[in-house]
């Protein structure tokens, strides 16, 4: 272990017990924290103006500079501590290095809140001298602790996420774990160094004991707030789904007009493109698809100004003309290998030739409703076959969008009438043409077999969706 790591990040926040931390590392032979080392406002520690020779300027200019310095120069294994509102771009190197040790110390977000606010109040951030405490009582905003937790939460979630990804581990440590020595000497070890603890450093003392309801001056207006916190995430939507492309080759861009259409599966693809070739009095053949990344690239850089859109439909007329095109037809175009392993598999009932004499509008809703089953499994990832772009949530495509470029306008295929004129009006066209309606959906409409049934299976399925955009029901849009 001794030469597993060349230097430490210790990941905390403010008031999570770090300056006791990094006081204990200090006193065990071979460990050695540099304070806030990449604070943008002061380097290591507040008064300090240099670290290692290096200027906060120099710093500044070259924070992978002072990370290679403290890793060499460093007398025994070399560290700092690191808060989210720290320089991103030293984040980014130490996460990024597996010779980097990642010690990742927390606190109950409520305790670590309502101390920071006293320290704000009092104005005194460490102590070491009982005699010199000052008290105070925190005032607890409900805004402010939501927007606290939520900054805590994403900057959790990354560095979990970049472990995970780049097949990491780190040490983690709780605020109580810091007055067991066991604990500081099992890190110790961990950090691959021979020093250990007889006894924790007590210099600095405990500034705000009692119970945190003790500590505030308004308890009842914290109480309620608390009681509307979903602490579990109970209501939360889980993603299942497999993240998305950002679909590069799938974008349009117009032939004349610095127009670019990002369609999402399932939606009104061929009338928007009809649409854009009749802006520029062309025929669809000439519109610029198959971008690759580099040609979407140039495409942006030679026309600044430019704007892109996508259209949202709504999930129950999405599935149905899913359903309808690439799955109950058998025309160029239809999904025929997913469609006899739908029959098969899911006992869809529809002919095995194409629609007949016999298929009826409630064999079709059946059928529909068979599919929406089918969709439900799928997109919780309980079937072997692919999740389609044509049927994958809406959000998931536009997240998908978002790694390359997101789109200026998300337009809703019931107001397209409004708003492509508006969009194209913006981009010099006075008078824009109209947009033709879509081909109804065929065997049936889906008005010839919408419910309340239909309508509540697809707001499960496409819950997230919902939620995200808004939809209301279909017989309502």
């Amino acid at each position: 272990m001794a030469d597993s790591y060349d230097y430490f990040i210790l990941l905390a926040e403010m008031r999570t017990g770090s300056n006791f931390l990094e006081a204990n590392l200090n006193t065990i032979d071979g460990l050695v924290c540099h304070g806030e080392a990449f604070n943008p406002y002061f380097i290591g520690y507040p008064n300090r103006s240099e670290l290692f020779g290096m200027t906060q300027a120099m710093r500044d200019a070259d924070p992978a500079r002072l990370i290679a310095v403290i890793s060499e120069q460093s007398e025994g294994l070399g560290g700092f501590r690191f808060f989210h509102d720290h320089d991103p771009r030293a984040l980014e190197l130490a996460l990024g290095d597996p010779r980097c040790a990642k010690v990742i110390l927390t606190r109950n977000p409520l305790d670590s809140y309502v101390s920071w606010k006293i320290a704000q109040a009092t104005g005194q951030w460490k102590l070491t001298n009982l005699t010199r405490r000052r008290t105070a009582k925190a005032a607890f905003e409900p805004a402010e602790f939501t927007a606290y937790v939520n900054r805590l939460h994403r900057f959790q979630a990354q560095i979990l996420n970049r472990l995970q990804v780049s097949g990491q581990t780190a040490f983690y440590l709780g605020y109580d774990d810091l007055h067991n020595v066991e604990v500081i000497n099992g890190l110790a070890q961990w950090l691959g160094v021979s020093g250990r603890l007889d006894a924790l450093d007590t210099r600095l003392k405990l500034q705000n004991p009692g119970s945190v309801i003790g500590k505030v001056s308004n308890p009842d207006v914290m109480t309620a707030a608390l009681a509307d916190i979903d602490w579990l995430d109970v209501k939360r939507i889980p993603t299942l789904e497999p993240r998305r492309s950002s679909a590069v080759r799938s974008y349009v861009a117009a032939a004349k007009t610095d127009l670019l259409y990002l369609p999402i599966g399932g939606g009104p693809r061929q009338e928007i493109v009809d649409w854009l070739a009749a802006l520029d009095g062309v025929d669809p053949a000439d519109l610029t698809t198959e971008l690759h990344h580099k040609q979407l690239r140039m495409w942006k850089s030679s026309r600044p100004g430019h704007r892109s859109f996508t259209v949202l439909r709504h999930p129950v007329a999405r599935a149905h003309a899913v359903f309808c095109r690439r799955i109950l037809s058998t025309a160029p175009g239809s999904y025929t290998r997913i469609r006899a392993k739908l029959r098969r598999q899911f006992k869809l009932e529809i002919p095995r030739a194409g629609v007949d004499r016999d298929y009826t509008a409630a064999t079709h809703r059946t059928a529909f409703q068979a599919f929406l089953r089918f969709l439900q499994s799928n997109l919780a990832g309980q079937t072997a076959i692919r999740v389609d772009a044509e049927w994958c949530s809406q959000a998931q495509a536009l997240a998908g969008f978002g790694e390359v470029m997101p789109p200026d306008h998300i337009l809703r295929e019931e107001q397209l009438n409004d708003c492509l004129p508006a969009l194209a009006q913006q981009l010099g066209h006075p008078a824009p043409p109209a947009l033709q309606p879509p081909p109804a959906d065929t065997p049936f409409t889906l008005a010839e077999i919408y419910d309340e049934a239909i309508e509540n299976l697809v707001a499960d399925i496409y819950q997230r969706d919902y939620q995200t955009f808004g939809f209301a029901s279909w017989a309502e849009s």
